[in-house]
C-alpha cells in the first residue's frame, strides 16, 4: 500500500468481541480485528480497526459505539506510514500446529517438516484461521479421529469461514467426498480461493443457510458433520444436522463456551445424538457426538429461531 493507512484502537470485552466477529452486516468502511490480550481474561480484549483513511468523528463514533465497556476510553488513532494493514493486522498471528497440520499467514511462512501438512491462511476476510481455540480445538480432535483410525466416506463442513476444517478432512481422508458451506457469499469466495493457493481439490462449495439447501439434501447423508460457529445456532439447526447425518455418524461441534454445553449437548440429544469426548480449550468447547443408529427424521419444521448472527466460523 503506497498511501499511509489507520488504525483505530480500544480495549473491548470477550462478548463484544464475539459480536463482533459473529456479524456479517457491520456498515464500517473498516477491516476489524479483535484479540484476546490476557489468556481466559473475559474483559482484557482489543478491537482493533484497520482503515485505508483518516476516521472522522462520525467514524470513530461508529467504531466506539461496538465497544459499550470503553464508553470511558477515548480511541488511539494510529497513522501507519506506507505500510501494509493487512500485514500489521496478522502481525501477533503465529504459525500454529496441532497434530500433523500447521496453519500460518503469510507474515509468518513455515516449512513443513516430514509428515506435516501446512496451510496458508490469512485473516481479514472470514474467521477460521486456525487461530481460535475452536478451530484450532477441531482440527485436533479431527487429527485424532484419523489417527484413531475412524474413516469416513462422505464430510460436510457447515459454517466453513476460510474452509480450513474442510481442507484438514479432504487431507485426512482423501478418498471423502467432502462438501463446505456458508451463509455468508464472501467466506465461501474466500474457501475457493483458499482451497487454490493450498492445493487443496475437490471440495463441493455452496452458500446456504445451515444445511438447507437442495444440493446438500441430495448429497446426504454424511457420515462425518463438522460446525464449528456459535452456540445459539447450534442448538437451532440440531435437526437439520441431525437430519444430514448418517446412522452412527460423527459430529463434531464447536463455537460454544464450556457454560453453554450442556445446551447444545441436550438440543442434539432430543435428535438421538450422543456425547463421546469433550476437548476443552480455556473457557471453549469441542463436542464430539455419535448419531443415532437410525437416521434422524424431523417431525416438525425447522425452526430458523437462534440463528442470526451465525454466519462467521470462528
Amino acid at each position: 500500500m503506497s498511501a499511509d493507512s489507520w488504525k483505530v484502537t480500544l480495549p473491548c470485552t470477550r462478548t463484544e468481541a464475539e459480536a463482533i466477529d459473529s456479524a456479517s452486516d457491520l456498515a464500517i468502511d473498516a477491516v476489524l480485528m479483535t484479540t484476546e490480550e490476557v489468556e481466559d481474561d473475559v474483559e482484557r480484549w482489543r478491537l482493533d480497526a484497520y482503515l485505508e483513511h483518516e476516521p472522522d468523528a462520525a467514524l470513530l463514533a461508529t467504531i466506539h459505539a461496538l465497544v459499550p465497556s470503553a464508553s470511558a476510553h477515548d480511541p488511539v488513532v494510529e497513522r501507519l506510514h506506507a505500510e501494509d494493514w493487512v500485514t500489521m493486522s496478522q502481525a501477533g498471528l503465529e504459525p500454529i500446529r496441532e497434530g500433523r497440520f500447521v496453519v500460518h499467514t503469510s507474515a509468518h511462512p513455515v516449512e513443513a517438516d516430514a509428515g506435516q501438512r501446512t496451510f496458508l491462511i490469512e485473516a481479514g476476510q472470514a474467521f477460521g484461521t486456525g487461530h481460535h481455540g475452536t478451530t484450532s480445538g477441531c482440527l485436533a480432535m479431527l487429527d485424532g479421529l484419523e489417527t484413531e483410525g475412524r474413516r469416513f466416506d462422505s464430510v460436510i463442513d457447515v459454517g466453513t469461514g476460510t474452509g480450513l476444517l474442510a481442507f484438514a478432512a479432504v487431507e485426512l481422508w482423501p478418498a471423502a467426498r467432502v462438501v463446505a458451506t456458508d451463509i455468508d457469499p464472501i467466506a465461501v469466495d474466500v474457501t475457493r480461493d483458499n482451497a487454490a493457493r493450498n492445493g487443496v481439490e475437490g471440495v463441493a462449495l455452496f452458500v446456504a443457510d445451515g444445511a438447507r439447501h437442495p444440493d446438500i439434501d441430495r448429497q446426504a447423508p454424511y457420515d462425518l458433520v463438522i460446525a464449528n460457529i456459535l452456540a445459539g445456532p447450534l442448538v437451532s439447526m440440531a435437526p437439520e444436522l441431525a437430519a444430514i447425518a448418517a446412522p452412527d455418524a460423527t459430529i463434531v461441534l464447536a463455537g460454544l463456551l464450556e457454560t453453554q454445553r450442556e445446551a447444545v449437548v441436550a438440543s442434539y440429544a432430543a435428535c438421538g445424538c450422543a456425547l463421546d469426548a469433550i476437548d476443552r480449550r480455556g473457557d471453549w468447547t469441542v463436542l464430539r457426538l455419535t448419531a443415532g443408529a437410525a437416521r434422524y427424521m424431523p417431525t416438525a419444521p425447522f425452526d430458523p429461531k437462534g440463528r442470526d448472527g451465525w454466519a462467521l466460523d470462528l
